[in-house]
């Protein structure tokens, strides 16, 4: 063994594989080697407290990618990857020495040691991760100080691009002919690494002089117990250190006094965009997908590879035939023999598919590069891989709910009548109670009645750690919930989020946790006087109240509470209106708007009739004591009038009123822009103003009126009142003011005009009505009924209204 470039045999002493964590090339020469030495025992860069999971990676239910989760037993949230797919050369010796009856032990530095010094460093998630070719899955800080030893392999080379070099010299070129030594590569990789740890030394990877010497202890250990004919298989920069002699004695000292934690370390699901290193993941690479299909295809990779995108683009209605991926094949393997590759890359694949397949255009590369070259694959682990135990539950649940993780986002509906969708509904509000937020609510595209959920579901790597965080609560879903939710409301600091838990816990029907937060709910509510506290609150307690009703769950309590609270906003809004500011207007105006829906919510359902009417009726009391009050900002009495009128209670004339005194002489610019602001704002504020002529006749008379050193105070204000429109009604509201008064109609619809508009006469014309029933029936969706003659009758005279059959009610 040579200790100046590591180079090694398979004859006197261990044999020291270097290779690159997820690379195919690397995955395929390692498995050539193992053939060809037939080692005793093999030993893998990676925690040893895994050594007893080795076994599992033999059985039929475990299917990569997957990852050995690490975790600090007492602080779950500090925990560590070790990620494997199927062309990680790691995996690929795991599963040859199960395959052959050879033992397996992993030598890196301990997890124990490795996540007590991260504690120091911050969560993984803070952190820089190591090169690909060092031990990639440790996570450290001052990334920025390290040297890439790809980069300068491939800068020696003549390379710009370390990826493309790399790639050239290993992954794509196929394993040496019947006798070629398979362990040339390796000597080669640990000749160059042997060069570069000479010039650099650890390169700035500060723990590797600790990890390295835990590898070259567990190195000694593995002599002892199996003798010299042995396989390690390591990032290619350790190589040279695991060559070099040292005395057992330094190596312990550089390992003395190194802080160490419990852990628990397991198998967990991975995925190929985690294996990406647009993830963040330090040992990452740019294309899994493609790699996988590398390591995979027997022969011919390119024309399978391009087989496969034909055949994703045809799923996606792009005409791709044969003899597209043929031309396709010829063009990347000319532009791989122009360029001087041994085989054609992604880069001349990507270009061969944009000439051929994409009409010179970039259209499918994003489609391809999503789902062939990072992939959609998710791993998969045996049901008897050591898990906490709320993880078990978890999983038990899902197989009884039938709810599959995958690694795509997909949308799933729920009718909450049907027993397994309530039990979906409440197994995945629970995970979100606990912070595992395998699916998010997402907006129905269908229905909108409070018995259908819709939820985007996405399963993450990262949630494994998650589970293992919340499994402090309990060792269910259910008593785990109901704990922290318990939790939360004894210290929740404000009103809204005690509200916001109990809408929470009644989504997830976690019943014993529901009189807890009631009680948190009853305190608070008692000693917060604030309005703005009080109708923030609201809202979610009075879904919470439709939501009992829809789930079966007495909500009386909820009931009673927010009714309580509604009126205590009632009586302190008035007041709470008097003397504010701008941005002090623009928040109440946010509670008057919850708090008018809520009290609509509130008061619905069929046995609450009555108490529901009162309720609206003091509100609308509230409402008129705003809108009439001066003191009041015209931005909350234009919006007060406005909710008024929406419910039908300001009578015949009362909004006309109201915006006469608003826009009156006397009345300062900016105020009487607030109200029209507040009045016809958002999106259905402009149709107000085109299907009612006489409101938009004061807008304009006042707006006409204003004084030109008062206009530009105004007009940002009404610019944002106006925007909201659609294009739509901005343009009629313009037809409508250049026609002036004389000609726009004066009442609202229903009512008799006072001037005629043009193009609309006094009286119903039945044959140009009946001319576009057949195109509104289309629209509509419905049948022709016996409607086939309503076309124009020719022997009619031109507006004889006349009924044509008795038919007539009908068409009308």
């Amino acid at each position: 063994m040579s200790e100046r470039s590591g180079r090694t045999t398979h004859r006197g002493g261990p044999v020291l594989l270097g290779v690159r964590h997820h690379g195919p090339g690397s995955a395929r020469a390692v498995r050539a080697a193992l053939e060809q030495c037939r080692p005793a025992a093999v030993l893998i860069e990676g925690p040893p407290e895994a050594d007893e999971l080795v076994p599992l990676a033999a059985q039929e239910g475990m299917r990569p990618p997957v990852a050995l989760l690490a975790h600090v037993q007492d602080d779950p949230g500090r925990a560590a990857f070790w990620p494997l797919a199927e062309f990680s050369p790691e995996w690929v010796a795991m599963r040859w020495a199960l395959a052959h009856g050879v033992p397996v032990r992993f030598i890196d530095l301990p997890a124990a040691h490795s996540l007590a010094q991260r504690d120091d460093e911050g969560t993984a998630d803070d952190q820089e991760a190591a090169d690909e070719v060092t031990g990639g899955q440790e996570a450290r800080s001052g990334a920025e100080a390290r040297i890439d030893p790809i980069g300068v392999l491939a800068e020696a080379a003549g390379y710009d691009d370390p990826e493309r070099w790399w790639e050239d010299v290993i992954e794509h070129r196929g394993g040496g002919g019947a006798g070629a030594d398979a362990l040339a590569p390796f000597a080669a990789l640990a000749e160059a690494m042997g060069a570069l740890r000479e010039t650099y030394g650890d390169g700035g990877h500060d723990r590797d002089p600790a990890r390295e010497a835990h590898m070259r202890l567990r190195l000694r250990a593995a002599r002892r117990e199996f003798g010299d004919d042995l396989a390690v298989v390591c990032g290619a920069w350790h190589v040279p250190a695991l060559a070099r002699r040292t005395t057992l004695t330094a190596d312990r000292q550089l390992l003395k006094g190194l802080p160490k934690v419990k852990t628990a370390v397991t198998w967990v699901p991975w995925t190929h965009r985690r294996l990406s290193r647009r993830s963040g993941y330090g040992a990452g690479i740019a294309s899994p997908g493609w790699y996988g299909h590398l390591f995979s295809a027997p022969d011919r990779p390119v024309e399978r590879w391009l087989t496969k995108v034909a055949g994703l683009l045809r799923e996606e209605d792009y005409a791709v035939s044969s003899a597209h991926v043929i031309e396709a094949v010829r063009l990347a393997e000319g532009l791989a023999t122009v360029r001087g590759r041994p085989l054609a890359g992604l880069t001349e694949l990507d270009d061969a598919v944009r000439a051929v397949m994409g009409d010179g255009t970039d259209a499918p590369s994003s489609l391809i590069h999503d789902r062939l070259v990072v992939g959609e694959v998710l791993g998969e682990v045996p049901e008897d891989a050591p898990t906490v135990p709320l993880q078990q539950d978890i999983d038990r649940s899902r197989r009884t709910l039938r709810l599959k993780p995958e690694v795509l986002e997909r949308e799933l509906e729920l009718d909450l009548r049907k027993e397994t969708d309530a039990g979906r509904s409440r197994l995945l509000h629970r995970l979100r109670l606990l912070g595992i937020p395998w699916g998010e609510p997402a907006r129905s595209r269908g229905s909108t009645g409070t018995f259908r959920e819709t939820w985007r579901l996405r399963w993450e790597p990262e949630l494994a750690v998650r589970v293992a965080e919340a499994g402090i609560w309990g060792t269910t879903v259910l008593s785990a919930a109901t704990a922290k939710a318990a939790s939360e409301a004894a210290g929740a600091a404000g009103l809204a989020e005690v509200t916001a838990l109990a809408e929470r816990c009644l989504l997830a029907e976690l019943p014993d946790a529901l009189p807890v937060v009631m009680q948190a709910l009853a305190d608070r509510a008692a000693l917060d006087a604030d309005v703005g506290h009080l109708a923030q609150a609201l809202p979610a307690l009075v879904r919470s109240v439709r939501y009992g009703d829809v789930r079966g769950t007495d909500a009386a309590a909820l009931r009673e509470v927010a009714t309580g609270l509604a009126e205590r906003v009632f009586v302190g809004l008035p007041p709470a209106c008097l003397g504010l500011d701008a941005d002090g207007a623009a928040e109440m105006r946010g509670h008057l708007d919850v708090t008018h829906q809520a009290v609509g919510l509130l008061g619905r359902p069929e046995s609450e009739r009555q108490a529901g009417g009162e309720l609206r009726a003091r509100w609308a009391g509230v409402l008129r004591a705003v809108s009439e009050r001066d003191a009041v900002p015209g931005l909350l009495r234009g919006r007060a009038t406005r909710l008024l009128l929406d419910d039908g209670e300001l009578g015949d004339g009362g909004a006309e009123r109201l915006m006469g005194l608003a826009l009156s002489p006397g009345t300062p610019p900016t105020d009487a822009a607030g109200w029209i602001e507040g009045f016809a704002g958002g999106g259905d504020g402009g149709m107000l103003l085109v299907h009612d002529a006489r409101l938009l006749a004061l807008v304009d008379g006042w707006l006409t009126g204003v004084p030109d050193a008062a206009f530009t105070d105004v007009l940002p204000l009404l610019r944002r009142t106006f925007a909201e429109y659609e294009t739509g009604v901005r343009r009629t509201l313009g037809e409508l003011v250049r026609r002036g008064p004389a000609t726009a109609p004066r009442h609202p619809v229903g009512d008799a005009p006072d001037a005629a508009v043009p193009g609309f006469g006094p009286g119903l014309d039945r044959d140009r009505a009946a001319a576009v029933l057949p195109t509104l029936r289309m629209l509509l969706g419905i049948g022709q009924h016996g409607f086939d003659d309503e076309q124009p009758d020719p022997s009619r005279p031109a507006g004889d209204s006349r009924p044509a059959d008795d038919l007539t009610g009908a068409r009308t």
